[in-house]
């Protein structure tokens, strides 16, 4: 008898995979109490025998997504005491207070496709927590969270985000963390927007991954390669905020597992290279109240209402305090370069794709604002949490000479050094992020800016890669 013989791990089929996945998603969606989805999940678990490991995964300051492997076993009987060190995550506990502890939210609960995962596995996110259990300042998908509950609880009110994120497929396992190697990045596929033959490996990544993200209940809308060469994009449907920032961090995942498994690497750098469009996360949100779409108004400027407009406008007000956050990375100052259709203008506009903000052309149900300007390595949760809490809480302009209207157009910073001054000595950031965090944050950037070539060039330079903060190489970062 062969070893596989006597394993019997969970294989899901697809299509029963997405009726699953979904299921738990409209719990999510109707909220049904924590206490309740803990139950089920629980019950689930000990039930199912087949399941060998929960995979447990939270979010750093920077973006970063970690996992932790639990056996099925003792997360039960644990699962209300999951500590690790916190030290150990760049931008978390200094060494003397190392310990944090893992709250799981049952609620966001995935079975995954036992071919990109391996069988018998299932994904669990979970929040940060200090060791006083309060949650914990750093971790930002613990504030999306209660956030987003109170605008439910107070006001009835509902954020809902779609996200547009490009990114690029590059031959060879590694690509990134190799680049010091050559250094630069190899084209699958030259073809460009909409053009790529069905069974070319492009077409056959975008497929494969498309195909996977389906399965977890993301329910795409489409899928195509994008501008550049070797670039790609996957869109699924808008949902809850805190929904769509874990798909977030679950499509870039899905992508560089499935990209891996064809000896290739599926990178989100803004700008990997130069002379092409680079990648953005374009990021639409709209506010319901009782299933009444806020920024609709068939009678307003470009169908936009209100609310719509002065959400846009505190935004443009606090453009380049926040720009840090959108654009987190020395590589993303490359792309706000207005010759490849960057989106670095601070205004807004229903056809100018080179405004900050695009209002899409749309409907009752779909009227919303476009955030361009965001690159797809930004923190998802700090993202989603800095535009709603700047939306609907930031300064505004009181004159008629306000940012969404005034001729002389600002620009959005075009360097790291620059948007990490603005956001230190930003009252804004201050107020919503709190000291700790907007001091922490700022930190980890220099860093990163202090290890590159002050000066972008026309060339992408080693250290913008290899120290960016999804190019995880513990051992580089030790010895700079």
């Amino acid at each position: 008898m062969s070893p596989t013989d006597i394993r019997d791990f969970l294989c899901i089929p697809y299509d029963q995979l997405e009726e699953m996945n979904l299921q738990v998603k409209q719990e999510r969606l109707d909220r049904v109490s924590a206490g309740e989805l803990e139950e089920r999940r629980r019950h689930y678990l000990a039930e199912e025998k087949r399941i060998k490991a929960i995979t447990v995964c939270f979010t750093d300051l920077e973006g970063r997504f970690h996992m932790i492997d639990y056996d099925k076993k003792h997360l039960l009987k644990a699962g209300d005491n999951l500590t690790f060190d916190g030290s150990s995550i760049r931008g978390f506990t200094v060494q003397k207070e190392s310990d944090l502890i893992l709250h799981l939210d049952w609620g966001a609960f995935w079975w995954l496709p036992s071919d990109v995962f391996g069988p018998g596995k299932v994904i669990l996110f979970a929040e940060v927590y200090d060791r006083d259990g309060t949650p914990y300042h750093a971790d930002f998908r613990s504030q999306l969270k209660h956030y987003c509950a109170a605008l439910f609880e107070r006001h009835q009110q509902v954020a809902h985000v779609a996200a547009e994120i490009e990114g690029f497929l590059f031959r060879g396992r590694d690509a990134e963390r190799r680049f010091f190697e050559t250094p630069h990045f190899e084209f699958i596929s030259t073809g460009g927007y909409y053009h790529s033959l069905p069974q070319d490996p492009l077409r056959q990544f975008i497929d494969r991954a498309a195909e996977a993200q389906r399965a977890m209940g993301f329910e795409n809308d489409k899928d195509h390669p994008e501008v550049a060469p070797s670039q790609f994009e996957m869109n699924f449907s808008f949902s809850d905020a805190l929904i769509i920032a874990d798909e977030i961090q679950l499509y870039k995942l899905v992508c560089r597992q499935v990209a891996q498994s064809l000896d290739m690497t599926a990178s989100f750098l803004p700008k990997p290279v130069v002379g092409i469009n680079g990648s953005g996360m374009h990021t639409n949100i709209s506010i319901s109240r009782r299933g009444e779409n806020l920024f609709y108004d068939n009678t307003g400027e470009d169908g936009l209402s209100r609310d719509g407009w002065e959400f846009i406008e505190r935004i443009l007000y606090s453009a380049n305090d926040i720009c840090l956050i959108l654009n987190s990375s020395v590589n993303s100052y490359r792309r706000l370069d207005p010759h490849y259709e960057a989106p670095n203008q601070i205004k807004v506009s229903a056809v100018n794709r080179g405004a900050m903000i695009r209002i899409p052309l749309a409907n009752k149900r779909s009227a919303r604002i476009e955030v361009r300007s965001v690159a797809p390595d930004a923190n998802p949760y700090l993202l989603i949490y800095t535009l709603l809490k700047t939306g609907l809480e930031g300064p505004i302009s009181t004159s008629d000479d306000s940012d969404a209207k005034r001729p002389r157009t600002r620009f959005l910073h075009s360097n790291i050094h620059d948007a990490i001054r603005s956001f230190r000595g930003s009252e804004v950031v201050h107020q919503f992020l709190g000291e700790q965090a907007q001091s922490k944050f700022a930190e980890l950037k220099q860093a990163s800016a202090d290890r590159c070539p002050k000066e972008l060039g026309s060339l992408v330079k080693i250290q913008e890669i290899m120290f960016h903060h999804e190019v995880t190489n513990q051992y580089l970062w030790s010895k700079f």
